[in-house]
């Protein structure tokens, strides 16, 4: 579900879940692993992608409601984890993103160092609350990070997915391309961090990525159980089999 290539000193992760790359614990757990021993692997930077048309359609939300309490809990220490280990690689990240990206899909670039988005007829966006789920503050402050207050309030409340032309626009994503250019690109821009001097390139970044990594010191045992009693609230739990209901019906 997840594959590694290695372009010299640049690794591209690729998710590899069909078919819409939806995060489950496992997944999650394989992406965290794969950043945090990346540099030890040879690593100079990374590369987060995902399948031509969709990078990630976030969390597995089918799977996700047939885990009991303790099971949730588990899974939301391992999401933030996955997080925490884009956040804090001491080697740069970048997300290819290679076609909608709703959701956890678009948290995980949140976290990246650059984002690149295919051109097209895709979304990007963080809908948590279209499916009953509060936006936590390490998130919020991600994307406040990259868009400002404004944007970022308009789109978190509204659950808003908007297109590349958009994105790009209001900094979400950093560069759009045609969908054959996406990962190129974003294995280009990591080649050119690779080759600056790897000390001053270093400190530099920790310098620039120390408010969003202090962020991650409020993630803690009350976040998690916090989040578990709203997974399991009624208003949450009616949105989530709407949507599963609304999926399946996709599929006849």
């Amino acid at each position: 579900m997840l594959q590694i290539t290695k372009h010299a000193e640049v690794h591209e992760l690729r998710l590899a879940r069909p078919p819409v790359n939806a995060l489950d614990p496992p997944l999650i757990r394989a992406l965290t692993e794969a950043v945090e021993s990346a540099p030890s692997n040879g690593a100079r930077a990374l590369v987060v992608s995902g399948a031509t048309g969709m990078f990630s359609a976030g969390l597995d939300v089918p799977a996700l409601l047939a885990l009991d309490r303790a099971g949730i809990r588990k899974f939301w220490e391992e999401f933030f984890g996955v997080m925490r280990a884009i956040a804090q690689s001491p080697v740069p990240i970048a997300t290819a993103i290679t076609g909608h990206s709703p959701a956890g899909g678009a948290v995980l670039g949140l976290f990246s160092d650059y984002r690149v988005m295919a051109d097209g007829d895709f979304r990007i966006g963080l809908n948590e609350v279209q499916v009953g789920l509060p936006v936590p503050p390490v998130i919020a402050a991600a994307l406040e990070r990259l868009v400002g207050p404004r944007h970022a309030a308009q789109l978190l409340v509204n659950g808003a997915l908007i297109g590349p032309a958009d994105a790009l626009s209001c900094g979400f994503v950093d560069r759009v391309v045609p969908i054959d250019r996406v990962v190129p690109a974003a294995i280009e821009w990591a080649r050119g961090l690779t080759a600056l001097p790897p000390q001053a390139c270093a400190a530099t970044r920790r310098t620039v990525r120390a408010s969003l990594m202090q962020r991650f010191h409020d993630v803690d045992a009350r976040l998690f159980d916090h989040m578990t009693d709203v997974w399991f609230g009624q208003e949450t739990q009616g949105a989530m089999q709407a949507l599963v209901q609304r999926l399946a019906a996709r599929k006849r």
